[in-house]
């Protein structure tokens, strides 16, 4: 197989899809979140947190006062694509999320995320 064959052939490959997690190893608290690219996704928040600008104040506020070394991003799980080449994951993402959240209740004392009403 030549270059340009591998090449296409990634290109072509669906970016890892699922549900990840930012932990503050110090107190135990989680946020969570869901992403079509969790490579992307795992990427851009640890920029935003480095550079001041997450959404979540209140990580944003302990990433500042513990330093990054004090958190860990992970991978909680993987959808695996389908056949069908335009099959929407958008609402299997939101549900594999909310299983998530109502697993780890990531509240309050526990965790970053906000209830939804």
């Amino acid at each position: 197989m030549d270059k340009s064959e591998i090449k296409r052939q990634y290109k072509q490959k669906p970016p890892a899809m699922g549900i990840f997690q930012v932990k503050n190893l110090a107190s135990g608290r989680i946020y969570i979140g869901r992403a079509m690219d969790l490579n992307g996704k795992l990427n851009s928040q640890k920029f935003q947190l480095k550079n001041m600008m997450h959404m979540n104040k209140e990580l944003q506020k302990d990433f500042n006062e513990l330093g990054a070394d004090q958190f860990s991003f992970e991978v909680l799980d993987r959808l695996q694509p389908k056949e069908s080449p335009d099959h929407d994951y958008g609402q299997e993402l939101k549900e594999l999320e909310e299983m998530w959240l109502d697993k780890l209740q990531p509240y309050a004392g526990k965790g970053y995320n906000r209830k939804k009403s």
